[in-house]
């Protein structure tokens, strides 16, 4: 694959929320439904104010999210080392259905403590919001500004192995 190929926006029929794709790089890909991504341990992100990047203009306020770590769900689907040290090479993509993407390295992930808090979330303020407000939604709660790297409608994480 190479890096430098965005990921293409996903077809979604009707509003309706598709599962949620685990790609690339994995041992198990997987496709988790929101009620799959409910058997997992639980965690909570406090309430926050969304605000463009840029600019600093308030969005909205939004409640608390519910959901699963995506390192849980990567350690689930398990990352492929073909070559000793890959998965130390790995980034991992989060692909909107609008073709909206962000970006986390292995390390970030699983080497600090913003992998803590980074979830795929199937609630917001103890409400499950359908496929037109959002559901699923990749969120970095650990992020200073939490406005780029929050991925409404989330359609699929994408494991790849940088090279030189």
């Amino acid at each position: 694959m190479d890096i430098a190929t965005a990921p293409a926006p996903i077809d979604n029929t009707a509003g309706q929320i598709s599962p949620l794709q685990l790609t690339g790089s994995l041992v198990r890909p997987m496709s988790l439904s929101l009620e799959a991504l409910r058997q997992y341990p639980a965690v909570t992100c406090p309430a926050f104010d969304l605000r463009c990047y840029t600019t600093q203009r308030f969005i909205r306020a939004v409640a608390p999210y519910r959901g699963v770590r995506l390192t849980d769900l990567l350690a689930q689907a398990e990352l492929r080392n073909d070559v000793d040290g890959d998965f130390k090479r790995m980034i991992f993509l989060a692909v909107g259905h609008d073709g909206y993407f962000v970006t986390f390295s292995w390390h970030e992930l699983f080497n600090t403590p913003v992998g803590e808090k980074v979830i795929v979330a199937y609630e917001c303020g103890d409400k499950a919001p359908d496929a037109q407000h959002g559901a699923p939604v990749l969120f970095s709660g650990a992020d200073l500004v939490p406005a780029p790297r929050h991925v409404k409608r989330l359609a699929r994480i994408e494991a790849r192995v940088l090279a030189l």
